[in-house]
């Protein structure tokens, strides 16, 4: 059985990259099995438990970075975000395509302890479409607001890092463009 691909895709908060993803999961052909990341943040209205998240205190998860089994973590505004690595490991040597919603820093962990990993960052057509999807979220107060526009603008200077660059613009379009860069890996033996 051929191994996995390890798929990351990141963009700065508010560019759509849930509702991109969302648009081709569910394609067979893709074999695609979404990586659940761990969080010391506070669920959301609508998340779940296992789907969205691994909602954990703080405590559990600095004991998992100090054990190693995590691919990849970070923090931002105070809560943390980490990827279990036995997950993805246990998928990807299934035969499954593992996708990864991580962020830049995590991006450059993953690159390092996994250089085949496919990369792809998702931009915004503009600053203002961003600032205007954060804001219509509605669900943080401005200083968090402000402070994600300040670290997306950041984040949008290492999209150079990533083997691919897609605009979220055209939700359909975009997702059509990822869907074809993963069957275009999925083809090749590396």
């Amino acid at each position: 059985m051929k191994r996995g691909l390890l798929i990351v895709v990141s963009g700065p908060s508010g560019v759509g990259k849930g509702t991109v993803l969302k648009q081709f999961m569910d394609d067979p052909d893709l074999n695609l099995s979404y990586s659940v990341s761990m969080t010391t943040r506070a669920m959301r209205e609508g998340e779940q438990e296992g789907v969205n998240y691994y909602y954990v205190t703080k405590e559990e998860f600095l004991q998992a970075v100090k054990d190693g089994e995590l691919l990849e973590w970070t923090e931002f505004v105070g809560n943390y975000y980490g990827t279990p690595l036995k997950g993805v490991e246990k998928l990807r040597n299934e035969g499954k395509n593992v996708l990864l919603e991580i962020e830049v820093d995590g991006c450059r962990q993953v690159r390092e302890k996994c250089p085949d990993a496919l990369t792809i960052f998702i931009v915004p057509p503009d600053m203002a479409e961003l600032e205007r999807r954060i804001r219509g979220r509605k669900s943080e107060p401005e200083e968090i607001v402000q402070q994600r526009l300040a670290k997306a603008a950041k984040e949008l200077e290492q999209a150079a890092q990533y083997r691919y660059t897609v605009c979220n613009d055209d939700i359909d379009l975009a997702a059509d463009i990822i869907r074809v860069i993963i069957r275009h890996h999925m083809k090749k033996d590396f």
